[in-house]
C-alpha cells in the first residue's frame, strides 16, 4: 500500500454556522457542499475539511471528541508572521505567537470549538538540530492553558433565558 496524502479531516463542532464563519470567512476555505443542516464540506485545493454538528455539545476540556491538532502550511516564515497578525486582528484566539521550531516557523490558534490549529512553514533543508533559537512543546502542553481559560470563561457566563 502506498498512501499519497490525506483526503479529509472531519471535525465535530457545536455550532455549524460559527465554525463555517471561522473556516470559510476567516481562513478562506471554500464551501464545497452541504449535506442537510448538519454537515458542511469545505475545500482547500484538493483537501477537504468536513464540519459535522456534534450530537452532544463538546467543551474545550473534553478532548475525547476532538483531534489533537492539524496544520495549514504556508510558503515562508514571513507568511507565518503575517498570518498571525491577520488572525489576531480578527480576534482569533492565538494560543502561541510565531516561534522558530526545528522544522520551520509556527504558531497555534484555537477555532470556536477549541480545536487546536497550527500554521507553519517547512524548511526545504529538513529539520535542524535543536538549538537555543527553537521552541519545542507538545500540542497538549501548548493548548492546556488556553483550554482552561476558555472553560473558566464559559463557566462564569450566565445562561441565557428564553422568552416564552
Amino acid at each position: 500500500m502506498k498512501l499519497t496524502g490525506i483526503n479529509q479531516i472531519t471535525l465535530r463542532v457545536n455550532d455549524l454556522r460559527l465554525a463555517e464563519e471561522f473556516y470559510a470567512g476567516i481562513l478562506g476555505l471554500k464551501v464545497d457542499h452541504r449535506v442537510g443542516a448538519n454537515i458542511t464540506y469545505l475545500r482547500l485545493s484538493s483537501d477537504i475539511l468536513v464540519l459535522v454538528k456534534a450530537e452532544t455539545p463538546g467543551t474545550p476540556e473534553a478532548r475525547d471528541i476532538r483531534v489533537d491538532h492539524f496544520g495549514f502550511r504556508l510558503a515562508t516564515d514571513a507568511e507565518v508572521d503575517e498570518a498571525a497578525v491577520y488572525l489576531d486582528d480578527l480576534g482569533v484566539h492565538l494560543v502561541t505567537r510565531p516561534a522558530q521550531r526545528r522544522e520551520g516557523r509556527a504558531f497555534f490558534v484555537m477555532d470556536p470549538d477549541g480545536n487546536l490549529i497550527e500554521f507553519y512553514s517547512m524548511r526545504l533543508t529538513g529539520i535542524q538540530n535543536e538549538g537555543e533559537h527553537t521552541h519545542e512543546a507538545s500540542s497538549a502542553v501548548i493548548a492546556a492553558g488556553s483550554r482552561q481559560q476558555i472553560a473558566d470563561d464559559s463557566e462564569t457566563r450566565k445562561p441565557r433565558r428564553s422568552r416564552k
